[in-house]
C-alpha cells in the first residue's frame, strides 16, 4: 500500500514560489504618496525640456515661473503647455524664474519641489545649461 501526501521537497517549492511571488507583490507596490513627487519632477522635466525645443525652434525667448496654484511659461500660447500640478499640494521652493532660451546654452538653473504631505522630502530638478533638466535628491 502506497502512502498518500505531498514529499518535503514538494512542499519547499510550494513555499518557494509563494515568497517570490509575495516579494515581487511587495516590491510591485509602492507608495503612492512617495511616488508622487517623483512623478511631478519627472513631468516637470519633460515639461522644461520640451519648451526648452520650443523656444530653440521658434527663436522666441520661453521663461517658466511658478505661481500660487502651479506655474507658468511666459513665451508660449496659454494652452500649449500644462499650467498645474498634478497634486495640489506640490510646490516649488522659493520663488524661481527658469530661462528656457532661445539660445542653445541657456546657464546653470535649478528649482526645488516640494510636496505639503511631506515637507521634508524635497527633489532638485537642475540642468548645467548644456545638457537636460535632470530629477536628483535635494541635499541640505
Amino acid at each position: 500500500m502506497r502512502a498518500r501526501g505531498f514529499t518535503l521537497l514538494e512542499l519547499l517549492v510550494v513555499v518557494a514560489i509563494m515568497a517570490l511571488a509575495t516579494a515581487g507583490v511587495g516590491l510591485a507596490m509602492r507608495d503612492s504618496a512617495q511616488s508622487q513627487l517623483d512623478r511631478e519632477a519627472e513631468r516637470l522635466v519633460a515639461l522644461l525640456e520640451s519648451a526648452r525645443a520650443r523656444s530653440r525652434a521658434s527663436g522666441e525667448p520661453v521663461q517658466w515661473q511658478a505661481a500660487a496654484q502651479g506655474f507658468a511659461f511666459q513665451g508660449l500660447p496659454q494652452d500649449a503647455m500644462p499650467h498645474q500640478w498634478l497634486d495640489a499640494g506640490t510646490a516649488v521652493l522659493g520663488s524661481v524664474t527658469l530661462t528656457l532660451g532661445p539660445e542653445p546654452i541657456i546657464g546653470r538653473q535649478e528649482l526645488v519641489l516640494t510636496r505639503s504631505a511631506e515637507p521634508a522630502r524635497r527633489l532638485r530638478i537642475a540642468t548645467d545649461g548644456l545638457r537636460p533638466f535632470k530629477v536628483m535628491a535635494d541635499t541640505p
